[in-house]
């Protein structure tokens, strides 16, 4: 036996053994708090808002890549969009804005509380970094779960696996909300950086290559190396969920890396 369920025998060292047990211990206290909070009920109430909202549409979850700022963003601006991450720093060179936004990286969310706070649109993220958000209507907290096989989620109202995307849980998040067509752009699938997938990393290269803007993850900051391959069983996850249910889900991607989904070219969309 070479794996044990996503992961290579060669994967699982000690180190990494140990980070998990670390990552369960801290998880405690926020299961239980989502499973007997009253915040937790109100919360839960408010994603099932959410659910089917959309039912029959087509929406566009626009990743990080560099190929983004080749990409037309402002053919988007009668669709349904969910913006990710650092999404708001191209903010300041487009009028594109996203119809919902979302994060659940724990790295992100307290860094970058601050800006995200100020970000206009509905907001969905992640229930563990709570503490760093006042409760608002426009904010909805997303539950995780830890596995060590993934899955997709169909409710959200309970935990959902994050994996090792955000465009994993935005595809989570689109199919709850009824979209029967979803569209990817920005999706390179492509990393310069090198190194143990999910290990946290204090930032030392001037300029970031792998994303849109070159201070997307600028020096000093706390990052987590990409896992393309949890990326892609992710994926393969989520393309069977929606084919299994006749909804569909295309790459528009410029130049793109990922071969799970149907390529489609951006400029016939409209």
């Amino acid at each position: 036996m070479n794996k044990v369920r996503r992961l290579n025998l060669s994967d699982i060292t000690f180190g990494r053994m140990l980070t998990g047990i670390k990552a369960r211990i801290n998880e405690f206290p926020h299961t239980i708090s989502w499973n007997f909070g009253s915040s937790s009920r109100r919360n839960q109430e408010n994603i099932l808002k959410w659910k089917g909202i959309h039912s029959g549409k087509r929406c566009f979850i626009i990743a990080n890549g560099p190929s983004i700022l080749r990409t037309d963003l402002s053919l988007l601006n009668n669709e349904f969009t969910f913006g990710m991450n650092r999404i708001y720093l191209n903010f300041q060179n487009s009028a594109f804005r996203p119809t919902y936004y979302v994060t659940v990286n724990e790295l992100i969310l307290e860094q970058c509380a601050d800006e995200i706070t100020q970000l206009s649109m509905p907001k969905f993220l992640n229930w563990n970094r709570r503490a760093y958000f006042e409760a608002k209507p426009d904010i909805v907290f997303l539950k995780s779960k830890m596995v060590l096989e993934d899955f997709f989620q169909f409710d959200l109202t309970r935990p959902i696996v994050f994996g090792a995307t955000v465009t994993f849980v935005a595809l989570q998040l689109a199919y709850y909300m009824g979209f029967q067509k979803v569209i990817l752009v920005g999706l390179d699938h492509q990393y310069s950086e090198k190194g143990t997938p999910s290990k946290i990393e204090t930032r030392k290269s001037l300029q970031d290559e792998s994303h849109f803007h070159p201070q997307y993850f600028p020096p000093g900051f706390k990052w987590q190396l990409p896992d393309l391959k949890r990326s892609e069983i992710e994926f393969e996850l989520s393309r069977k969920a929606y084919e299994s249910d006749h909804r569909e889900i295309l790459d528009a991607t410029i130049n793109g890396n990922c071969a799970v989904f149907k390529k489609t070219d951006y400029s016939l969309l409209f």
